[in-house]
């Protein structure tokens, strides 16, 4: 360019305006507040994080120390939607600009607290906070029903505290995602689960782990609400760490910090309650050797006054004369006795004077004879008649029409007749020959 003019002011170096633009933009860009997504996202050895916030029009480097990564104790990741506080710094090596991070927060935190407030003092007008719905927990819970994730570390710390200390108790898990877009609908499906078995469970626990406001969200819910207060079954209300509140927190008859909290409330212990029962057994034993105690030395007391002195001589008394009375008694018994049974031996004696016993004898005798006759003349009349039946038995088989037959003889009949003589048999007419097996028919 031959023409062209050099310039008559001072041109900063790519360094001096660097160090303008890096003046203009630190000292000015303090303490910034920014929203928008994390992205690419990376870790150094050193534990320093780098990574990307960005919107739909821009994006914005960023970088957090180790240290105050450790402060923050936020876990990083894409896709999040932050609000990041830090100061703008220029790295002049590079020549871009980049945000140093001190503050990670998750974003819509100050609305989901808004919303938070605004249902509170809406269900806290309704009643569902008052003292006076609260149910009582059962003093011994022997079935109790768990709504958590069954992944999650909470149903552990609940599952392992019931087995320390009250191990008499049986869990009934509902699995129900604790967080997401779908959790609060499967909350209350477990909740009316637990509501309309036939035989319920005494207790329900509800919670999960600690998070933030936004993980916890499904238990600030208002159906999740209205599901707690209408449920006939005591809750108890056991959701993140201890500085974390929930609206079913406000909600349920008990609200515990913790899962593992949860089962101290909601249980008692039973390591105590044997200390108490012994307790009780040796308070039981000392009263009643206390009582044993105090009548031994009543009954002594008794048994050497001089009331009762009085009485034993009475009763000495009275003894010896009733004594005295039965050994009269028995006298006159014996002498009676002793009479009356001479009496009876003599009235004996007479009765087997006159008794019939001999001629009984004799009689009896007679009937022996009369009926040895009678069964000999029994048994020859029988005999006879035997014989006589056994002759007309034979006489009968002589006249047996069948009997030829037998021997091998046969019969002509005709017309059905036997035809004994030559002259009735007709020499035109069929006729059957019959034998002991059987007929046979002879056609003409």
């Amino acid at each position: 360019m031959p023409n062209q003019q050099p310039f008559t002011f001072d041109v900063p170096s790519v360094s001096e305006l660097t160090q303008n633009i890096k003046s203009l933009l630190e000292n000015n860009f303090r303490d910034t507040l920014v929203e928008g997504e994390i992205s690419n996202v990376t870790e150094s050895r050193n534990g320093h994080f780098y990574f990307t916030v960005k919107d739909d029009g821009a994006q914005l480097p960023c970088v957090m120390w180790r240290s105050t990564a450790a402060r923050v104790n936020t876990e990083l990741r894409d896709g999040q939607q932050v609000v990041l506080g830090g100061d703008i710094q220029v790295y002049a090596p590079h020549g871009r600009y980049q945000m140093i991070v001190s503050l990670v927060q998750q974003a819509g935190i100050g609305k989901l607290q808004q919303k938070f407030e605004e249902l509170k003092q809406k269900l806290e007008k309704e009643g569902l906070f008052d003292a006076a719905f609260k149910k009582p927990l059962p003093y011994y819970p022997f079935r109790v029903g768990i709504i958590t994730s069954s992944t999650g570390a909470a149903f552990h710390d609940i599952y392992s505290t019931f087995e320390q200390r009250w191990p008499a108790a049986t869990l009934y898990l509902h699995h129900a995602s604790v967080q997401g877009l779908n959790a609060a609908v499967e909350l209350v499906a477990a909740l009316n689960y637990f509501a309309e078995q036939a035989d319920p469970v005494d207790l329900i626990i509800i919670g999960r782990g600690g998070g933030s406001l936004e993980d916890l969200w499904p238990f600030n819910e208002e159906i999740v609400a209205r599901a707690i207060f209408d449920c006939p079954i005591p809750v108890v209300s056991a959701v993140g760490h201890e500085v974390d509140y929930s609206i079913s927190d406000f909600v349920a008859d008990a609200r515990a910090a913790t899962p593992t909290q949860a089962v101290v409330i909601a249980t008692p212990d039973i390591d105590e309650l044997r200390w108490q029962i012994e307790d009780y057994a040796a308070s039981i034993e000392h009263a009643l050797q206390l009582k044993i105690q105090r009548y031994r030395d009543y009954v002594h007391r008794l048994a050497h006054s001089h009331a009762l002195l009085v009485v034993q001589e009475k009763l000495k008394f009275f003894t010896n004369r009733i004594q005295n009375h039965t050994e009269k008694l028995q006298a006159r018994v014996n002498a009676l006795l002793t009479s009356k049974t001479s009496a009876l031996k003599q009235a004996e004696y007479t009765f087997y004077s006159f008794s019939p016993k001999s001629s009984v004898e004799a009689y009896s005798g007679k009937v022996e004879n009369l009926g040895e006759k009678l069964r000999n003349r029994y048994e020859r009349v029988l005999s006879a008649k035997s014989l006589h039946v056994q002759k007309q038995i034979a006489t009968l088989e002589e006249m047996n029409p069948k009997a030829p037959l037998e021997r091998g003889f046969t019969r002509i009949l005709q017309n059905g007749k036997w035809a004994r003589r030559s002259e009735q048999f007709n020499e035109s007419t069929p006729f059957e020959i019959e034998w002991e097996d059987g007929r046979k028919t002879i056609d003409k």
